[in-house]
């Protein structure tokens, strides 16, 4: 298999998994919003709003990676990546005994997920550095 196309391949299952472990986090913070530690300027609609527009970013910059446009790619992967990585904060507001175990596992799988978007982007951008590639020619 082209490198090119195992390297979108790879991204497409990290961006499904970060896309699918976010969605159920912010559900479940959105259905049981009292019970989740959080800054007070977190709202409600705050909650699925967000989700959209990071999603959004993802959705893009895997369309970006595609099409060989890198560098607005990783600019895009990584506003998405801390979808997930800024879930970790809820621990910034409460003892780790105010979490159920349900909410222990969405938080550190939602942050997990945004730390696999991010090293991916850092992988392809410096160690690769495919944004100084012919995008047509494979590695």
């Amino acid at each position: 298999m082209n490198p090119e196309i195992k390297r979108q391949s790879l991204l497409k299952i990290l961006l499904a998994a970060s896309m699918v472990a976010t969605f159920i986090h912010f559900t479940d913070n959105y259905l049981y919003f009292e019970r989740y530690p959080q800054p007070d300027w977190i709202t409600l609609p705050g909650v699925y709003r967000s989700w959209i527009i990071w999603t959004v970013f993802g959705i893009a910059g895997f369309v970006l990676y595609t099409r060989g446009r890198f560098g607005l790619s990783y600019v895009c992967l990584a506003i998405y990546s801390f979808c997930g990585i800024t879930s970790l904060g809820h621990y910034l507001y409460g003892s780790m005994s105010e979490f159920s175990a349900k909410m222990h596992f969405l938080i550190l799988a939602d942050g997990a997920a945004g730390f696999a978007i991010l090293g991916f982007t850092v992988w392809s951008s410096l160690i690769l550095r495919e944004q100084f590639r012919n995008p047509k020619i494979s590695a």
